[in-house]
């Protein structure tokens, strides 16, 4: 029991550590190590049942019914990370500095991940499903390569800014921070926050909220009931991932909340071959090394058949 509790918190580190850098989501980590369904699951144990255990102070059922066994130590790990990475070792300091050895890692996680499913879901079977794949596909490009556009203020709006970001976030491959600054409202969201002015904030958060019970129930019912065709899906959005976390790139910043966010970037091949480059491939070989190892040592096999 508590070598499992350790490994949940061990990946959740993994989680929380994809989602310090731009372009990359937790979700994508979770479904690298094999953890996905799960993590949908668990948030769709929060039900109306519970909040009628609420209601009714059943404290037995309250603390039973949602999967707080996987959570708690999956959230110990990813809140872990987000602090190391951030207050010990400056993640986002290295990907200003690094991108190139930062994202060589993340690509070679992503695309190791990529190769693993393929053969795990068989030739046969990806050209019978390569529909899904190629729809997943052009559904994440559509996304990554969107441009920031001038969005309204109202509240209606700023709801739906919730519901999409927080599905955005549940879905692998794509960011939720990515996505409100594309939506304009990443700064409106934590200048909000930061002035309490809740004529944003609640319809945020019920975005949110909404975003959470329908998004996690669809998934949930789409990989028990299409679980191939979601899976096919889903590494298609991951390989047009690929376009945002290519190690080279000329990115574009801009500055919200006095901090840079990631905005755009233009994949581009390097002309000359340098150390910078050395050490980009060397990542991206760990990163393959890593979910191979990932792969035979979780049991992840089983998931994915």
């Amino acid at each position: 029991m508590l070598i499992s509790r350790l490994k949940l918190i061990a990946k959740g580190f993994c989680v929380g550590s994809a989602d310090v850098v731009p372009g990359v989501s937790g979700g994508t980590m979770a479904f690298i190590l094999g953890i996905y369904p799960q993590l949908i699951d668990a948030i769709k144990s929060f039900d109306s049942e519970w909040l009628r255990m609420i209601l009714s102070l059943n404290i037995k059922g309250i603390i039973n019914r949602p999967h707080f066994s996987f959570l708690i130590p999956l959230g110990i790990g990813a809140i872990t990370a987000l602090l190391f990475f951030t207050r010990v070792l400056s993640l986002p300091h290295l990907i200003r500095t690094q991108p190139e050895i930062i994202y060589g890692l993340f690509f070679g996680l992503v695309v190791g991940s990529i190769v693993l499913l393929f053969r795990h879901l068989g030739v046969g079977l990806l050209i019978k499903r390569i529909l899904f794949l190629l729809a997943g596909v052009l559904f994440g490009g559509f996304v990554v390569t969107l441009v920031p556009a001038s969005t309204p203020d109202a509240s209606w709006f700023i709801f739906l800014c919730g519901a999409i970001a927080i599905s955005a976030m549940i879905l692998p491959g794509i960011s939720g921070s990515f996505i409100l600054l594309m939506m304009k409202k990443y700064a409106t969201i934590f200048d909000a926050i930061g002035h309490f002015d809740f004529s944003i904030i609640l319809p945020f958060v019920f975005g949110i909220i909404t975003g959470v019970i329908l998004f996690s129930r669809v998934l949930s019912y789409l990989l028990k009931t299409f679980y191939q065709q979601t899976i096919l899906f889903i590494t298609g959005i991951l390989i047009a991932s690929l376009y945002v976390i290519w190690p080279f790139q000329t990115r574009l910043y801009e500055v919200v909340r006095n901090k840079e966010r990631l905005v755009s970037s233009v994949p581009y091949m390097p002309e000359v071959f340098n150390n910078q480059i050395l050490y980009s491939l060397i990542m991206i070989f760990i990163g393959l090394l890593l979910v191979i190892g990932l792969d035979h040592f979780s049991g992840k096999d089983s998931t994915l058949l």
